[in-house]
């Protein structure tokens, strides 16, 4: 099936307020990582039921893939056009999704500019309704629901995954970074 677009129009470019960084991807190649099935636990936040477990592995980075379940409650948002021109994207309130069902997601757990525990996490779901929506995970307000929920893991060894304002985007971001080692 051919996707083309209507004639005259083109996709859209999205254009961001700051000045162009030339470098468009941040990589680092850790030599070191470990692939582990997690399972998030039931009546836990998203947010602890992967953090604290891969905390006690000394897992502080990672990349993980949830393969789908049940949360008791799901709360998201959404990253439409930024109104005000700050950046090409603003997050909306919290949504409330209710009780709903995880088909896919993918979170990362890196740290904040401060140093805690960040998730950020990205999933498609559907709602008890019966609709399929997608977006922004807020971690910390969605609750496992009542089976355990498999997650692919893979930790990220060699360096971390920081938080950090970035001026092209106007935005604060995950970025990687070279682990400092703490005495």
């Amino acid at each position: 099936m051919s996707h083309t677009l209507p004639q005259g129009s083109r996709a859209r470019t999205l254009v961001h307020p700051g000045p162009l960084d030339p470098i468009r991807i941040r990589s680092l190649h850790s030599r070191r990582g470990r692939h582990i099935r997690l399972m998030l636990q039931p009546g836990l936040s998203l947010f602890d039921a992967l953090v604290e477990p891969l905390n006690a592995m000394g897992i502080r980075n990672a990349s993980t893939t949830i393969l789908c379940g049940v949360f008791s409650r799901l709360h998201y948002c959404v990253a439409p056009p930024d109104p005000s021109g700050q950046s090409v994207v603003a997050y909306t309130a919290p949504i409330d999704g209710g009780q709903a069902f995880m088909i896919f997601g993918n979170a990362t757990l890196g740290k904040s500019a401060q140093g805690a525990p960040l998730v950020h996490c990205h999933a498609a779901i559907r709602t008890a309704a019966g609709r399929i929506k997608g977006g922004h995970i807020l971690a910390s307000q969605s609750i496992v629901g009542p089976e355990p929920i498999a997650v692919l893991v893979t930790s990220l060894d060699d360096f971390e995954l920081r938080a950090r304002y970035d001026p092209e985007t106007n935005l604060s971001l995950l970025q990687p970074q070279q682990e400092m080692v703490h005495a």
